[in-house]
C-alpha cells in the first residue's frame, strides 16, 4: 500500500510479501500450477493484512446482492480458491479509502498473472476503484524512485531476475510518458535461472542465488575456471546456458568425495558467481558508455547480490565517475507489491475505469519497449 502526495513524494503504508519459496523448494524451481494455487490462497490474506497495517480496513458485515455475486463469479471463474476467500472478504469489509489499484499484467507466468489480474478486476468492480495495468520489468526499474526524487537521463537499466536478464535504455522519466528500448537480453537462461540450475547441480537448495552467494564468501574465484559466455561480443546480449553446461561437466568429472567437499563447493560457488557478475558488469558498462548514460539502474531479484552491487559500483566509479548508480533495498529487489504501486502511480492517467475493467488481460510476453 502506497501513499503519494501531489508532488510525487511517496510514503509506504504497507508492503506485505507472501513468499512461496518453501512450496517450490522440493521442485527445485517454480512449479506453475502450484504457484497459481498459492496465489489464489494468499492474495486475500495478504491484502487484508496490508489494509490493516495501513489503517484502511473498515468493518461492514452486509449481504451482497445476487446480481453482484453473479458478476464476481464470472470474473473469478478461473480462480475457484480465490473466490472462496474473496466473497466472504467483501461481505465483511467496506470499501477502503483507496484511489487506484495497480496490477502486474505481464510479463511472467500466465496462470499466475491471471490470478492477479482477476483479483484486481474483482476489487475494481465491487468497490468501484479504477485499475491500472503495469509492466513487471518496468516496476523493477521504477522502484528506485522510492528513495530518489529525480533520475538523470538517459539511463541504462540492468534488470536481472530468475526469468529475465535485460539491458534497457531509458530516455525519459515515467512522468513524461517513459521511453524504453531493450538493447540486449539473454538468448537462453536468465542469470537468476543459471544460479538456480547451478545450485541444483551442486546439490544445493532453491533458490540458488542467495545460497551460492553465501557459500561463495568461503571460497575463492579462480581456483576453478569457468567460461564467461559472450563477454567479448560486440553487443549487449547474454547467454548463460553454456555456463550451466560447463558447471555440469566440471562437477560430473569430480570424484564422489570431491563433490561433497565443502571447499570444492565453496570455490565452485565463488567462480559461478564471479562468472555471472563479470558478464553482467561488462555488458552494462559497455551500454552505458555507448549511450552516454547519466545513470545506471540495477533492478530485479539478482540485484540483491552483494558482489554484483559492489563490483558494479566500483567499476562505475573507475570508468564513469560522473554517472549515478541506483539500486533498490534488498526487501525491494525481489517481486513485491510496492514496485507495482509506484509504477501504477506514474501511469495513473492510463487507468481503466470500473465500467471497462473487463478489457484488462494478462500478457505473459509483454515487452517494455515503447
Amino acid at each position: 500500500m502506497l501513499n503519494a502526495d501531489k508532488n510525487g513524494n511517496f510514503s509506504v503504508l504497507s508492503n506485505i510479501i507472501a513468499s512461496q519459496i518453501k512450496v517450490h523448494q522440493k521442485y527445485g524451481g517454480v512449479f506453475p500450477a502450484m504457484a497459481k494455487r498459492e496465489h489464489q490462497l494468499n492474495l486475500v490474506p495478504a491484502f487484508e493484512k496490508a489494509l490493516e497495517e495501513s489503517r484502511l480496513l473498515k468493518n461492514f458485515n452486509s449481504k451482497i446482492l445476487n446480481s453482484k455475486i453473479k458478476i464476481l463469479d464470472k470474473i473469478l471463474e478461473r480462480e475457484p480458491d480465490l473466490r472462496k476467500k474473496l466473497i466472504p472478504f467483501f461481505k465483511k469489509y467496506a470499501r477502503p479509502d483507496v484511489d487506484l489499484i495497480s496490477v502486474t499484467n505481464g510479463p511472467g507466468l500466465e496462470p499466475c498473472l491471471w490470478v492477479g489480474v482477476n483479483f484486481a478486476k474483482a476489487i475494481s468492480y465491487f468497490w468501484e476503484i479504477p485499475v491500472v495495468p503495469v509492466n513487471h520489468i518496468e516496476s523493477h526499474i521504477l522502484i528506485n524512485y522510492l528513495n530518489v526524487k529525480e533520475i538523470k537521463f538517459p539511463a541504462i537499466a540492468l534488470v536481472v531476475s530468475g526469468g529475465h536478464t535485460q539491458i534497457i535504455l531509458m530516455k525519459n522519466p515515467p512522468a513524461g510518458g517513459g521511453s524504453y528500448k531493450i538493447l540486449g537480453e539473454t538468448r537462453d537462461d536468465a542469470a537468476g535461472e543459471c544460479f538456480d540450475k547451478a545450485a541444483k547441480i551442486l546439490g544445493l537448495d532453491y533458490p540458488g542465488g542467495p545460497i551460492i552467494a553465501r557459500l561463495a564468501e568461503k571460497g575463492e574465484a579462480g581456483r576453478i575456471t569457468l567460461p564467461r559466455p559472450m563477454i567479448g561480443t560486440n553487443d549487449y546480449d547474454f547467454s548463460f546456458s553454456g555456463l550451466k553446461t560447463a558447471i555440469l561437466y566440471h562437477h560430473q568429472k569430480q570424484p564422489k568425495e570431491i563433490k561433497k567437499d565443502k571447499k570444492y563447493i565453496a570455490d565452485m560457488c565463488a567462480e559461478i558467481q564471479q562468472a555471472i557478475v563479470d558478464v553482467l558488469i561488462k555488458k552494462t558498462i559497455k551500454a552505458a558508455k555507448d549511450y552516454k548514460a547519466k545513470t545506471i539502474i540495477l533492478g530485479g531479484g539478482v540485484s540483491a547480490n552483494h558482489e554484483l552491487k559492489t563490483q558494479l559500483f566500483i567499476k562505475i566509479k573507475e570508468e564513469m565517475p560522473n554517472t549515478d548508480f541506483l539500486f533498490p533495498e534488498i526487501d525491494h529487489s525481489t517481486d513485491n507489491g510496492l514496485m507495482t504501486a509506484i509504477t501504477g502511480y506514474y501511469y495513473r492517467n492510463k487507468k481503466i475505469a470500473t465500467s471497462d475493467v473487463a478489457k484488462l488481460t494478462a500478457d505473459a510476453n509483454l515487452r517494455i519497449s515503447k
